[in-house]
């Protein structure tokens, strides 16, 4: 069998698909699992062991066809995204599943010639007009984590009842081994991760200082500030406010996250890809949310901790806050420290 997974991005969304990559392998060892997706995010796919292919397109990037990495085909250009999708109609696959939900991942999906196209019910897509183009149409019921909403598809398959599986490969890295040399604290450290794409994602930077002094004087934990483009003055504003208690990370490729969250005691975070990662790999997380839900975003774990102001944000999913004040910002240094000495006592091995 031949399966092409239709999820461009981003990048949280990607890891919250990843079980449905790890069910198709474990009932289907032998099948060809390729993934079309937007070559922003393709770097994280080529941690995942369980996909055979990645089509990488970059409507945006050069014209032409670059021989990309291992296992990976890559269109650039406008023309690009033609001769994408006359290879993917070569591949003949057996089934696409779109697990994005817009016209263009639907369309996609349908351009591709695979004999089925699943996408989701027409009340669950997030552009409902992706319906008409997949032949057949999985229910996810009713609200609740996007996870879940993914796994749907999986009775398509004949799968029923697959464990969660997360399938990432996390190697030890150079950027651990320099955290090692600037992290004194003999109970280890802690990841803080202020920066966000939607500014209204983003708690104080001063509050995130404060929060990394606080937790070397109650937990004896150093604190590692991540940071991505366009975020090092930002992680260097919180490392000085923390009365020297944090450190801003090196620089990092998404392997470098998966090692340094793997590594670490806990993970502070708003709603943002580096959070997804770390939940992905298990790491202990207290989640700042402001106008994206936790139920359907949030961390999936049992014990991880969500601290929320959604119930009462007026800019449900929109980047930008119609108020003067973002909503996540009503979230107190004291909430967060009560959260955090939950969390810690729950990933306690005494606990």
């Amino acid at each position: 069998m031949k399966v092409l997974i239709v999820r461009l991005g981003a990048l949280g969304d990607i890891v919250h698909a990843l079980p449905v990559a790890a069910a198709l392998r474990g009932r289907y060892p032998d099948a060809r699992i390729d993934w079309l997706v937007d070559a922003r995010y393709a770097g994280l796919l080529a941690l995942v062991p369980v996909i055979d292919r990645r089509i990488v397109i970059s409507p945006g990037g050069q014209p032409g066809k670059g021989s990309g990495a291992a296992g990976e085909a890559r269109f650039d250009g406008r023309a690009g995204m033609f001769r994408a999708i006359r290879a993917l109609r070569t591949e003949r696959y057996d089934a696409a599943v779109d697990l994005q939900g817009l016209l263009k991942s639907a369309v996609l999906a349908r351009l591709s010639g695979a004999r089925r196209v699943i996408g989701f019910e027409r009340r669950s897509l997030r552009e409902r007009a992706a319906a008409p183009f997949y032949t057949e149409r999985c229910d996810p019921g009713g609200p609740g984590h996007v996870v879940q909403k993914t796994l749907s598809v999986l009775p398509a398959f004949g799968i029923h009842g697959a464990p969660l599986s997360f399938p990432l490969t996390v190697a030890e890295s150079s950027a651990l081994a320099e955290v090692h040399g600037l992290v004194r604290e003999a109970n280890g450290f802690a990841l803080l991760n202020p920066g966000a794409a939607w500014p209204n994602k983003r708690w104080p930077p001063e509050r995130f200082g404060a929060t990394a002094a606080w937790l070397r004087e109650r937990h004896g934990l150093g604190s590692v500030v991540l940071w991505g483009p366009g975020e090092e003055r930002l992680a260097r504003a919180v490392a000085g406010t923390s009365q020297g208690a944090a450190v801003p990370a090196p620089a990092t490729r998404l392997a470098d996250v998966l090692s340094l969250a793997r590594a670490a005691r806990l993970m502070i975070s708003g709603d943002t890809g580096p959070l997804h990662l770390a939940a992905a790999v298990g790491t202990p997380i207290v989640a700042l949310f402001g106008p994206t839900d936790p139920a359907r975003n949030g961390p999936w774990a049992a014990d991880d901790i969500s601290l929320s102001r959604y119930a009462d944000c007026v800019c449900h999913y929109r980047r930008r806050c119609r108020r003067d004040r973002a909503c996540i910002e009503e979230i107190t240094q004291e909430d967060v420290r009560g959260a955090i000495d939950r969390r810690l006592a729950l990933a306690s091995p005494a606990a």
